[in-house]
């Protein structure tokens, strides 16, 4: 059987104009150079140890490559680069204007590759191609560009003080940042990390996710290329329990901002406690409620963005809209819209330009999403919709749109983040009970309202504990505006400006220079 028979055929959508159905994927992978070392100072090594990893694709089960895994020494080996570049490299001493202007240029190599590192995403963690090419791309591209441009404006002050004195307050970059970032859109939330603290002036060592190195990989060769000094932009694959944990406690690291599961963000606070105190900024899970009111201006287009909220990138998403809090009186015809539609998301073959649904990110998360498939079930949920692995003969990860109807308030498939796509429905009778249902959780990253009623959507924003909103939509936004949680969603903000205050610290000097 051939790659491309092994799926279910599609049709290639394909024009002028649209540069991702004009391509044959399948013919590219085929013929895909991956990155063959860890990033470190400016150039790609060999383990130190010579450790290597196969590189598995959830597409298709196939090795991709071995790459070289990193262990202690070279985390400690990319630190020492990162802290010789900040403390006696030209990156911290720059105008900003001056690192502005390279991170521009940045995005305007990046997107010379941008197919090139598109194919790497679809390929090392099965994120439909189109997706990869026209949303994660554009997601780095854009934030290069916006803290490019931002650099060089970031005002110091000047408090007021009685005359003979002058006050002074400005912000100077923290140091050596680490990143340690997660699969699931390891260059959206990588480029959220690594760009804003490149414009504060510090040097950074980023740390992959064990499933999705390679497109990371690649992009840090390119920032070299883009005229990014040597050491500035280190990055290692390893796995997080060596190669993540030596960056929480090393001595010479100033900060460390993650994303990932509440679990792994608490082992990263105690390393702090037990290393230097470094900042350690967080943004972690999420079981974010998507309420939808009788009044909503238009239930199909609630139902179609509740079905994108929870299928999209395979409910591989911290924000994932997997509880859907709907309103009894139209919960009915919510829940049928979203099953007549959950066929179009379908898993397919990611590299297909039509897929709009890809595999899970390996064999084993698809095992622990059915496992915690059936074990809401056992504890008394049904099965409406799903929940069977698919395109088995394939060799991939794919798992059915799975929607789970009559959960209790302590169900897992409630309280718990699955990671996969998986809704859980709960119906409400009124918005004090939406309000009370979408707040049961110990998360609050994010949550959405459907309603017309402009009070309603005030006084349910403000009652919901979580670091972002949506009314009558789903995941919109830009770079201008803040991203994190509260609670067990975290403590850090990426995106926006505010994002800059994460790599800075500020300085207070009084000069007593007489009246």
């Amino acid at each position: 059987m051939s790659e491309q028979s092994a799926f279910p055929s599609s049709d290639h959508a394909g024009s002028a104009t649209d540069p991702v159905g004009e391509q044959d994927w399948i013919a590219a992978a085929g013929q895909a150079v991956f990155p063959d070392g860890l990033w470190i100072d400016g150039a790609a090594r060999p383990a130190l140890g010579g450790d290597t990893r196969p590189v598995v694709s959830p597409r298709d089960g196939a090795v991709l490559t071995e790459l070289p895994w990193a262990g202690v020494a070279d985390a400690d080996a990319a630190v020492t680069a990162a802290r010789r570049a900040f403390d006696h490299g030209p990156w911290s001493r720059l105008h900003p204007r001056e690192r502005g202007a390279l991170l521009q240029n940045f995005a305007r190599v990046i997107e010379e590759h941008r197919a090139e590192i598109a194919l790497l995403i679809s390929l090392e963690m099965g994120k439909p191609i189109r997706q990869a090419y026209e949303i994660e791309l554009r997601a780095l591209i854009n934030c290069l560009r916006f803290y490019g441009e931002i650099a060089d404006k970031q005002p110091g002050e000047i408090p007021p003080t009685v005359a003979g004195e002058l006050a002074l307050v400005t912000r100077e970059p923290a140091g050596v940042v680490a990143a340690v970032v997660p699969w699931n859109f390891p260059l959206t939330i990588g480029s959220w990390k690594f760009a804003p603290a490149l414009a504060a002036g510090c040097t950074v060592v980023l740390k992959t996710a064990e499933q999705s190195p390679l497109s990371m990989l690649r992009v840090a060769q390119l920032a070299v290329t883009a005229g990014v000094p040597a050491g500035v932009f280190n990055v290692i694959s390893g796995d997080g329990a060596v190669a993540g944990r030596r960056l929480g406690e090393h001595p010479e690291v100033d900060v460390l901002t993650f994303t990932g599961s509440t679990a792994v963000g608490r082992e990263f606070l105690r390393y702090s406690a037990d290393s230097n105190l470094k900042r350690v900024h967080l943004e972690l899970g999420g079981k974010s409620p998507n309420i939808i009111l009788p009044d909503a201006p238009d239930l199909d287009a609630a139902a179609d963005s509740a079905a994108w909220a929870i299928f999209f990138n395979t409910g591989q998403m911290c924000t994932a809209g997997s509880r859907l809090v709907v309103h009894r009186e139209v919960a009915e015809r919510v829940v049928a819209r979203i099953t007549e539609t959950a066929a179009q998301w379908f898993p397919a073959d990611p590299l297909l330009a039509t897929t709009r649904m890809g595999p899970l990110s390996s064999a084993a998360r698809l095992a622990r999403v059915r496992a915690d498939i059936e074990a809401g079930i056992t504890a008394g949920a049904t099965l409406h919709l799903g929940g069977q692995a698919v395109l088995t003969g394939t060799g991939g990860s794919y798992l059915e749109p799975t929607v789970i109807t009559g959960a209790a308030p302590d169900n897992p498939l409630v309280r718990e983040e699955i990671f996969g796509p998986v809704l859980a429905v709960q119906e409400v009778g009124s918005e004090a009970e939406a309000i009370e249902v979408a707040g049961t959780t110990a998360y609050g990253l994010a949550a959405a309202v459907w309603t017309a009623d402009l009070g309603a959507a005030h006084r349910i924003s403000r009652a919901l504990k979580v670091g972002t909103v949506w009314v009558n939509c789903y995941e919109e936004g830009d770079m201008s505006v803040p991203f994190g949680g509260v609670k067990l969603s975290g403590n850090g903000r990426d995106k926006s400006r505010h994002a800059l205050d994460e790599y800075t610290d500020l300085k207070t000097t009084w000069i007593n220079y007489g009246g």
